[in-house]
């Protein structure tokens, strides 16, 4: 392929925000944790040079424009407002300088604040709560600062929380630190300037809708008043920077939202409370009008935040129709984002339906898929399978806030399958200090992870698997139909292997470690299915053996085990035209940590939208030939009828041999865990070896 292709061309001709020229189509979307004056930083923010490698290294590989995550215009921790950290401008006026030379523009985005879609942690709510640690910890994190919102609403992560009211005195100094802050970006060679946001949720989103703002003053009520905050901040800007200075603003066009913490599904049948489509063609100009020079468009609210935050189960594309729609009401650059392809945006690019297209975590998962697209090199581009297990695991089920760990609260925009990304001191490819004999068994994910590093590392590797074929347990994972890029991850395995000298041995189970002639054993032998103790069990069939032959399941099935496999199970056999019914133990589905919120609440609102039937706190007594037996949290029993009945009850690990000083376990082998920490646990061992 190369620029004339006809199947991408127009993703490379150049076009303006205003005055500013952007050389192609495609713009790398902000994300979270890439923020280059650094992400929830205890010391307080600082110029983040992780994320300046992270978008040079983008830069250099054929993007056009690139917007880093939000900047708050005050730090989290101790309150300082960005315009008071000169130093910070300065590392940023080096930095646009080396962007600059790759012929990338780079817009800086700031942000108002979360308001109620703050996403507010386990450890903090409760200090937050507390009146009197909430004062305590004041001086360190401003809890009613950051919840503020423009009226007392429940939080998104925890309706026992009600947010503070914002003042006006705190909107107007809000509106003076965008322009202070945007002039000293513009004073550092930055291009332009993006608002965050009147989108997903967020503060002025929330300002927007009448749905969340229920205030009487000159910032509520009216569409104009309601619209007030995102037009002055534009206004306040011009005014400090010239009217020539770019401003973007991230914005959703419909919020496909039912209510506090219930969003809309594709196809559903419903009614907006959020912004609707004729109040957004409405907004659309008025926001134009203002002097904002591009819509970087999308759907959605942390209340439906899967349009925002696309994970696999939704559509390609998703969100391009809609944001197609409002284009037809501006005369500004619109921008679409969400599980965009380049195929399809290009084609929606060359028909003037859109100006640009908006990626974001695809340059995680591969720094160079542009440059490999240019190069005709499709198939070398690591796929993004939008699992957000690496990148924005904010996880949450009932009666929990955010229940995300500190550390990937500090850590945002890595990625499950490319642990470089963003922690780039920590994972790195180092040439071997002796070169050695590897052994590597089992085909899975990890174990192919981690021949590929030891080869790259210099050491003689041969990879063995019982089976014909690689993949391991991840070819059920990626069997439904909506795991399409599950399936294009193990295809670029399979095809990466082939550029090492790897030897691999298909069809060749190992059972005694003796016989390998290897200096170092990596056993990557993955886990087992867990076989329950119920009466009947012999009449179920296992989660892995459904996702391997579909054909197993019959018209009702019931699902045991409401997890994520066990949900994605549901979902698929729903999209079959199969009735599935969910049994779970739990009070909410998917209740493990570190699955997005994204993610989970899409299965939980399609299953409550398509009247899929849960049964919570709910436990397995029989299966019978009927169905099962079930006994609810009174210990009530009753029965589901059911033509199929699945177990999806977890896994244990099952190694082959026990860890030593030259026999290393990795992946579900030593603790099942999630792709994440299959792949990051191959480098953490193959990196040592």
């Amino acid at each position: 392929m190369n620029k004339t292709d006809p199947r991408y061309e127009a993703l490379f001709t150049p076009w303006k925000i205003g005055n500013v020229e952007i050389k192609n189509r495609i713009v790398l979307c902000p994300m979270g944790g890439t923020s280059l004056f650094g992400w929830f930083e205890l010391t307080g923010c600082k110029f983040d040079k992780e994320a300046a490698k992270f978008f040079l290294e983008r830069a250099n590989n054929n993007v056009g424009l690139i917007i880093p995550g939000i900047a708050p215009l005050r730090d989290t921790f101790w309150g300082k407002w960005l315009w008071q950290n000169p130093k910070m401008f300065e590392d940023l006026k080096v930095f646009m300088d080396e962007i600059h030379k790759t012929g990338a523009k780079l817009f800086i985005q700031l942000t108002a604040g979360m308001g109620r879609s703050w996403a507010i942690t386990e450890l903090v709510a409760p200090l937050h709560k507390n009146k009197v640690t909430r004062t305590l910890i004041k001086p360190i994190i401003d809890t009613n600062h950051e919840l503020a919102s423009p009226s007392p609403l429940p939080s998104r992560w925890d309706p026992e929380i009600t947010t503070p009211e914002l003042t006006v005195e705190q909107i107007h100094e809000i509106i003076e630190a965008f322009a202070k802050t945007a002039k000293l970006c513009k004073d550092a060679g930055v291009d332009g300037v993006e608002i965050h946001a009147v989108h997903e949720g967020y503060l002025l989103d929330q300002f927007t809708m009448e749905w969340t703002n229920h205030r009487t003053d000159e910032y509520g009520g009216s569409f104009e008043n309601r619209y007030r905050f995102p037009v002055e901040i534009v206004k306040a800007i011009k005014e400090r920077c010239g009217a020539d200075f770019p401003v973007s603003l991230r914005y959703s066009v419909e919020s496909k939202v039912k209510g506090f913490r219930e969003g809309a599904v594709p196809g559903e049948d419903y009614v907006e409370v959020g912004r609707n489509m004729a109040e957004s063609e409405k907004a659309a100009k008025y926001l134009q009008d203002a002097g904002y020079d591009m819509l970087n468009a999308d759907n959605g609210t942390y209340d439906s935040w899967y349009w925002s935050h696309p994970p696999m189960y939704m559509p390609q594309n998703c969100n391009l129709e809609d944001v197609a729609h409002i284009k037809q009401f501006v005369d500004i650059p619109v921008v679409c984002a969400g599980r965009m392809e380049p195929e399809v945006g290009a084609k929606a690019i060359a028909e003037g339906r859109i100006d640009a297209m908006g990626v974001a975590r695809q340059f995680l998962a591969d720094p160079a898929w542009i440059t490999k697209m240019i190069e005709d090199r499709l198939e070398d581009i690591r796929p993004c399978i939008c699992c957000h297990s690496g990148c924005f695991n904010f996880s949450s089920s009932k009666g929990h806030a955010n229940t995300q760990s500190l550390t990937d609260t500090m850590g945002l925009a890595r990625c499950a399958i490319n642990p470089e990304t963003m922690q780039s001191s920590k994972y790195k490819v180092e040439p071997a200090k002796t070169k050695k004999k590897v052994a590597v068994i089992g085909g899975g994910i990890g174990g192919m992870e981690a021949a590929i590093l030891c080869a790259k590392r210099g050491h003689t590797v041969t990879l063995y698997e019982k089976s014909g074929q690689l993949g391991g347990v991840f070819i059920a994972a990626a069997a439904p139909s909506f795991k399409e890029k599950d399936r294009a991850l193990i295809a670029w395995y399979r095809r990466e292997l082939t550029k090492y000298p790897i030897d691999v041995k298909l069809n060749t189970e190992i059972t005694d470690v003796k016989t390998l002639d290897a200096d170092e054993i990596i056993v990557a032998t993955g886990a087992k299915a867990n076989r329950i103790p119920v009466k009947g069990v012999e009449k179920s069939v296992e989660a892995i053996d459904y996702l391997l032959d579909n054909s197993k399941a019959g018209k009702k099935v019931v699902i045991v085990g409401g997890g994520l496999t066990g949900c994605e199970i549901a979902y698929d056999l729903y999209l079959q035209g199969k009735e599935p019914t969910i049994v779970e133990m739990q009070d909410d589905l998917i209740t493990t940590k570190g699955i997005c919120l994204a993610n989970t609440s899409f299965l939980r609102d399609f299953f409550k939208a398509n009247k899929v039937p849960v049964h919570l706190e709910t436990a397995l007594r029989e299966i019978t030939d009927e169905g099962v037996t079930v006994a609810d949290k009174e210990g009530k029993t009753f029965e589901i009828k059911a033509d199929t009945v699945i177990l999806s009850t977890g896994y244990r690990p099952a190694p082959l041999i026990e860890k030593s000083k030259h026999v290393h376990i990795i992946g579900d082998a030593q603790k099942v865990g999630n792709l994440r920490t299959v792949i990051w646990g191959a480098w953490d061992v193959a990196m040592k070896i």
